[in-house]
């Protein structure tokens, strides 16, 4: 679910100008998420993530005190202060993107204060290297780099999200996590951008992904809802 100006919306390959606006507020699409049996929610403050600290943590809580739903969250975490309010407003776990890449001794800290379960690492790739900012900016390092030093640091989780893909509805970038599940085969790895249908499911399933990021391919009615039970038991 991906919040700005306290609605649920869906960009295109992480461009701030073409956005869809969907109707239902936050909590109401949590709590109809709850409904189908969805356990887990994927929250990403997309204003956060373009001012450099976190918006939309009052987003945050209402969807914690309002469902039972366990919330990821991430978006606009670069100070520990960010991050404490992230949990403060009770987030599970923690989504963290560029300051793994571009202060590691801060991330490094943060992974041995809170523990590497409530730490989730964001791999947003554009042709084969890691994006920070918000996918503004390329960072110049290898995506394989990348995910040697989390595993390093003791991080086996990983979201991997090709921009390439994300929004566009053509398919998930399957080459690509295949590349790295070969690279990295204990490697724990989440697909994130471009599941269009329940295929998509299959195939990631398939080829070794643990979970999948889904969000437009939902609310354009794409993947029903109920569809998803099969993927939800266990």
């Amino acid at each position: 679910m991906d919040i700005m100006d306290g609605k649920c919306v869906r960009l295109v390959q992480g461009d701030f100008e073409q956005k869809t606006v969907y109707p239902l507020v936050p909590l109401d699409q949590g709590k109809l998420f709850e409904d189908h049996g969805i356990r887990r929610l994927h929250l990403v403050d997309l204003d956060g993530a373009r001012a450099g600290h976190v918006v939309n943590w009052k987003v945050l809580e209402q969807i914690v005190s309002g469902t039972s739903l366990e919330v990821d969250f991430g978006g606009g975490i670069k100070t520990l202060q960010d991050l404490e309010t992230v949990f403060s407003c009770g987030a599970e776990i923690a989504a963290i993107g560029s300051v793994a890449v571009q202060d590691t001794l801060l991330f490094s800290s943060w992974v041995k204060k809170y523990g590497a379960a409530r730490i989730l690492v964001g791999a947003d790739v554009r042709k084969g290297k890691i994006a920070v900012s918000g996918w503004a900016r390329d960072s110049g390092i290898g995506v394989g780099d990348f995910i040697r030093y989390l595993l390093g640091e003791g991080i086996g989780k990983v979201f991997c999200t090709d921009i390439g893909s994300d929004g566009l509805m053509k398919g998930p970038a399957v080459s690509l996590y295949e590349e790295i599940l070969a690279e990295f085969p204990g490697l724990d790895l989440i697909a994130s951008g471009g599941i269009t249908g329940i295929e998509d499911l299959y195939r990631l399933m398939e080829i070794g992904c643990s979970g999948a990021i889904l969000g437009k391919s939902i609310y354009e009615g794409k993947i029903p809802l109920r569809d998803l039970r099969p993927f939800l038991e266990g």
